[in-house]
């Protein structure tokens, strides 16, 4: 069944999602506001799921060209992680309708938790490169987890990898922050082939909305540039702790 969308609603839509964009850039995340609208506006979850995608990718490619140009990202080194996190997104996409989300309901929040107490916590959490405790091909098996639920449910993918970029290969924050861009638009490019071959994306309506998502993206990722440490650090803490409240709000109330 098509849906009829009023045109009112491609502009609201395309204009929330240039808030969207500013916060995935900056922090990740941008799901938890855009899903709820999406879900609000009538869209069925499935579509909604899959036209998010679209739109997040187009931004999340603004943000990864700007980080690009700025050096920021050492895609050479990482190319098999961009392998793993587009093949663990495959994964996540073709498995959602056979596995419940229920459990990664509960699971996620306290994951996001452990993330932000980690940059709350974490002397590491600034813009300074130090000691990698993993080489970037071992890299990629984290990276196609995170792919994986990336494809399946989404929420806080971004920040994992900002936080996995710092843990684990010893990244400075903002170098963390332009990694995970590259690693999460392999991860989208992955789920939009997927969702677009299911048929279940609105193409209109995502290519509208990618418009906002771009320029958000394009604001976000040259503040950070700009910010660094100074701004990704706090952005970070408040990203996570809303997206556990967020999702525990949705489990318990359920």
């Amino acid at each position: 069944m098509k849906l009829e969308i009023e045109l009112w609603l491609f502009v609201s839509l395309t204009a929330l999602s240039v808030l969207t964009g500013f916060v995935d850039a900056v922090a990740g995340g941008g799901g938890l506001i855009m899903m709820p609208s999406l879900l609000a506006a009538g869209i069925p979850p499935a579509n909604a799921l899959a036209t998010n995608k679209l739109q997040s990718l187009f931004g999340i490619g603004m943000s990864c060209r700007n980080f690009l140009r700025a050096g920021l990202i050492d895609w050479k080194a990482h190319w098999l992680a961009v392998v793993t996190v587009f093949l663990g997104a495959v994964i996540g996409v073709l498995s959602i309708q056979q596995l419940s989300a229920e459990t990664l309901s509960l699971i996620i929040p306290i994951l996001l938790i452990g993330v932000a107490a980690y940059i709350v916590f974490s002397p590491r959490m600034d813009d300074s490169d130090s000691h990698e405790r993993m080489s970037a091909k071992a890299f990629a098996g984290p990276t196609g987890a995170i792919g994986l639920y990336d494809g399946f449910f989404g929420p806080g993918a971004g920040s994992f990898l900002i936080a996995a970029g710092v843990a684990l290969r010893g990244l400075g924050l903002t170098r963390a922050t332009a990694l995970s861009k590259l690693l999460n638009f392999s991860s989208n490019v992955a789920a939009v082939l997927v969702w677009g071959l299911s048929g279940k994306t609105y193409w209109a309506l995502g290519l509208a909305m990618a418009a906002g998502a771009m320029t958000g993206n394009y604001i976000g990722s040259h503040t950070a540039i700009r910010f660094g440490a100074k701004l990704i650090r706090p952005a970070l803490i408040v990203v996570s702790l809303a997206l556990t409240a967020k999702l525990l709000w949705d489990y318990f109330a359920a």
